[in-house]
């Protein structure tokens, strides 16, 4: 469905953008990709990631801007839109900060995509939507509810999200925070040893991206169906990986706006979710065109909500073994921006001293 077609990406060089980039590249022939975000340094490093492609065509710009926004989508065919500020603890202290990037880039997003007739819209959103405690959860809630609604304003451009649980090695992982913790002070922090969370490698999450994509007609939220773990077995496998017999965990108490248990999928919701294999599918609570006949012989989800306690469960070999294959077990010095080390990156570093 990307063959030939131009692909705008907000938040263009996170990690999410990176993932999306690299499978574009390996899985179909885009004519453009189109790489919008505030930071012109993590621009140029990203190209430098990718050899300088010249399909890789980036923008400076804020999702806060309108006015660049709808230069940046003319033409285009797919917008991701990944852009968010998405640190708990910062959007607690930063709380209309979120609200514009957030809330307000997105109704941005919806009007330049509306005023430029891309086909479709797809917001990656998260598990802290839902029963939100924190502000940040609140703000996506938002956005989750201006996408779908923007469905009823037009009639060229449709609007679907997807929504997931922690991604390993993505902004706010504890992962990389864990590594590093490792790494300057030979401790891992943790707020509580009850605590779980849902897991998936961003590969993977990718690939049900546009898995789910390709099914939509607009209005849907694709709810990934990922396994969660213990917090504490997390910060074991790590600690065993790369700390040694000296290496502590401090217990530091729950943070603001932080959860015990996440939920993907609430019991509001749960009425009107479909299983569909490795996804969900929960319909909306708006009349939206076409979804009633999609989906009128949809299998219903048989559980009254999705939590990461109520999961599949990954044990701590389970957990070894996917840090080890998202390359996030190498030594200290061998591990890069989206798990194992890139050698362009290293060639950009080399380069960019000399």
């Amino acid at each position: 469905m990307f063959n030939n077609k131009k692909v705008l990406i907000t938040g263009g060089t996170g990690s999410w953008a990176n993932e999306l980039v690299k499978q574009l590249l390996e899985s179909y022939s885009p004519t453009e990709i189109r790489l919008y975000s505030r930071g012109e340094q993590k621009q140029v490093e990203m190209k430098h990631r990718f050899g300088g492609n010249p399909i890789l065509k980036f923008v400076v710009g804020d999702v806060r801007d309108s006015d660049r926004l709808e230069m940046a989508s003319k033409d285009i065919n797919y917008i991701f839109h990944t852009a968010a500020l998405k640190h708990v603890p910062v959007c607690e202290e930063n709380p209309w900060e979120a609200v514009l990037t957030n809330i307000q880039g997105t109704k941005n997003v919806t009007d330049a995509a509306i005023k430029n007739k891309v086909a479709k819209v797809i917001l990656i959103s998260s598990d802290k939507a839902v029963d939100p405690l924190n502000l940040y959860g609140t703000t996506k809630q938002c956005a989750e509810k201006l996408i779908i609604a923007a469905n009823n304003l037009s009639k060229s451009t449709r609007f679907v999200c997807v929504r997931g649980g922690n991604v390993l090695g993505t902004a706010g992982s504890v992962v990389p925070l864990f590594r590093e913790q490792i790494r300057k002070n030979n401790e891992i922090t943790l707020t509580d040893d009850r605590m779980t969370r849902f897991y998936l490698t961003l590969k993977q999450a990718i690939h049900l991206v546009f898995k789910s994509i390709e099914n939509s007609i607009g209005g849907e939220v694709f709810v990934l169906n990922m396994p969660a773990t213990k917090i504490t077995d997390m910060a074991k496998v790590m600690i065993s990986n790369l700390g040694d017999s000296t290496t502590k965990i401090r217990r530091i108490g729950v943070r603001p706006g932080e959860k015990m248990h996440e939920v993907l999928i609430s019991r509001y919701e749960s009425e009107r979710t479909l299983e569909e294999g490795s996804y969900f599918i929960i319909l909306p609570n708006i009349p939206i065109d076409g979804i009633a006949e999609k989906y009128s012989l949809g299998k219903k989800v048989s559980f009254e909500e999705f939590t990461s306690e109520n999961t599949r469960q990954l044990l701590k070999d389970d957990v070894q073994k996917m840090l080890d294959e998202d390359g996030w077990l190498g030594k200290l010095s061998e591990v890069g921006f989206l798990g194992k080390i890139n050698p362009q990156d290293l060639k950009f570093e080399k380069e960019k001293w000399l």
